[in-house]
């Protein structure tokens, strides 16, 4: 009897020790999961892109970086990385519909397909299911929103370039949040008729708030709809801040949104919020839903200046992508609810600075005693840290130097015109002879008659890796590239994307972070964000 009595003492002993600490030997108990996840999309943006801010914030003499550690640095320091690979299923290299496709819903995705698996058949999203779920959800782009990275979140179409449908599709969405350029393919086609009462209702929509055309084929008025359907209008920095609660559609600009040197050097005057505004305010309304929230930021002009092998303007699309995400990083510190992940759609363009045979360094005379009082003559020039200063002083794009040489009159646009105009924008100047060179144009190589892009039957001379340049009369920015290339110490490998593998930072709580800390696909990188948002 003694001895039964012992035996239930210990019973209730080892059941009060698996009441304290439910869970079987050899498994660890379930964590908390979070309730927001943001993802941060730096489309184009590979370890070389990411290498280049670094750089600039450690190495140029001047950078704007006091402390000389980017937002970037501390996701890193707080966080775990990754490796992600890109491609799609059948091929080496992705478009950035399928990337996007694979991350937003961690299925194969089809070239060029926006929210399509590889078979062709709809594919459910995170912000989809995090909408379904209760919780609030946010698109915000430096692009347009119907462009194929944001589409691919909340749009479902069998090609990119159906940016109409795909407006459509993100007006019916009930998406609490959507901020970035993109209007033309809101308003109707009569609105772009002088005089119109299409046109009418537009600039009273808009307050006139910029210059609009339509690239719609019918009447549809999307913003009026959405207006109908609960939607905030806004088309300036101002009226955004206004914004307290409720949805918001924001669009700030017929097409993309400025490009970062652009928005820079007009940020005084200009009424088009930054991508860090818009961030922020896209945290303040989405955070406001008690059962979370899901949101994508995408940076997307670094790819665009990637494609353009303009590196001036890729560092400058890098310190916007770093104050947005100072931004988030600032709005997380000290919650323990949320995820942050930053990532690429893929790399562009294969850049990187290379040493080179040109502007050999002069000796230099060293106080080290193992050259004993004969100078240092390295072999090659390593590059100099202060090219980032020089950078970082480019006052226009590749794109707004040729946009500004096209609009002068045929009679003008010389060897010598553009060459002014590069060497008024850019701290590497050209000569007439290399401007000469960019404007040469030869017979189509690629040609393809009706092909979106091989359809030009002369292009510029892209002297070598033709078959890697493929946007016609965008060749003439690569080609300036090339001109500057050995002043800058900087190689580019393409005007298209690469298959680099790209980094996956994730910050947050351990638990939730610690499965990003790996090598795998963007399709494995869409499922784990899923299953820590939403439980499957």
């Amino acid at each position: 009897m003694r001895w039964n009595g012992l035996f239930y003492e210990l019973l209730l002993l080892v059941l009060l020790v698996v009441g304290a600490f439910p869970c079987y030997a050899g498994e660890r108990p379930e964590a908390a999961q979070v309730k927001n996840l943001i993802l941060l999309i730096g489309d184009g943006m590979g370890p070389q892109q990411m290498g280049l801010l670094t750089a600039y914030a450690n190495q140029a003499p001047h950078s704007i970086y006091t402390d000389r550690e980017t937002a970037l640095e501390e996701a890193m320091d707080r966080g775990v990385i990754g490796l992600i690979r890109t491609s799609p299923p059948g091929v080496l290299v992705t478009d950035s519909a399928a990337a996007a496709t694979q991350l937003a819903s961690g299925v194969a995705a089809g070239a060029e397909m926006v929210g399509i698996d590889a078979a062709g058949d709809r594919v459910e999203t995170i912000l989809e299911k995090a909408q379904a779920a209760g919780k609030a959800v946010g698109l915000v782009t430096d692009t347009r929103l119907t462009h194929g990275t944001p589409a691919a979140f909340a749009a479902h179409r069998p090609h990119r370039s159906e940016e109409n449908a795909i407006a459509s599709d993100l007006a019916a969405s009930g998406i609490d949040v959507l901020l970035g350029g993109g209007l033309r393919n809101w308003v109707p086609v009569e609105a772009g008729k002088d005089g119109s009462a299409a046109q009418d209702e537009i600039q009273h929509l808009t307050g006139g708030a910029y210059t609009f055309s339509s690239k719609r084929k019918d009447n549809r008025n999307l913003l009026l709809e959405s207006r109908l359907d609960g939607y905030q209008l806004v088309f300036n920095r101002e009226e955004l801040a206004k914004i307290e609660s409720g949805k918001v559609l924001g669009l700030f600009g017929n097409e993309s949104m400025s490009d970062a040197i652009t928005k820079r050097a007009v940020k005084t005057v200009s009424g088009e919020p930054s991508l860090a505004d818009m961030t922020q305010k896209a945290l303040q309304l989405l955070s406001q839903r008690e059962a979370g929230f899901f949101l994508m930021v995408e940076a997307g002009q670094i790819d665009w200046a990637c494609h353009n092998n303009d590196t001036g303007s890729l560092l400058a699309e890098m310190l916007r992508m770093d104050r947005s995400l100072e931004v988030i990083l600032a709005w997380m510190q000290d919650r323990e609810d949320t995820l942050l992940v930053v990532t690429a759609d893929h790399e562009t363009g294969g850049f990187g600075f290379s040493y080179s045979g040109s502007n050999l360094p002069q000796p230099k005379q060293l106080e080290g005693e193992a050259f004993d009082g004969k100078p240092h003559q390295p072999d090659f020039n390593f590059g100099h840290p202060g090219t980032l200063d020089r950078l970082h002083r480019q006052k226009q794009s590749y794109f707004s130097v040729f946009r500004q040489f096209d609009a002068l009159d045929k009679k003008e646009q010389t060897p010598a015109r553009l060459a002014a105009i590069v060497n008024a924008a850019l701290p590497f100047p050209i000569t007439e002879a290399q401007a000469a060179a960019i404007l040469r144009r030869i017979p189509n190589p690629l040609y393809v008659k009706d092909h979106r892009y091989l359809g030009g039957k002369e292009v510029p001379q892209i002297m070598d890796y033709a078959d890697f340049y493929v946007f016609g009369d965008n060749l003439r920015m690569n080609l300036l590239a090339r001109a500057v290339a050995a002043d800058q110490n900087v190689v580019w490998a393409t005007g298209t994307h690469t298959s680099t593998p790209v980094i996956a930072v994730a910050v947050g709580p351990e638990h939730a972070s610690k499965p990003y800390g790996k090598m795998m696909h963007a399709t494995d990188l869409g499922k784990q964000m899923q299953s820590t948002l939403l439980g499957r």
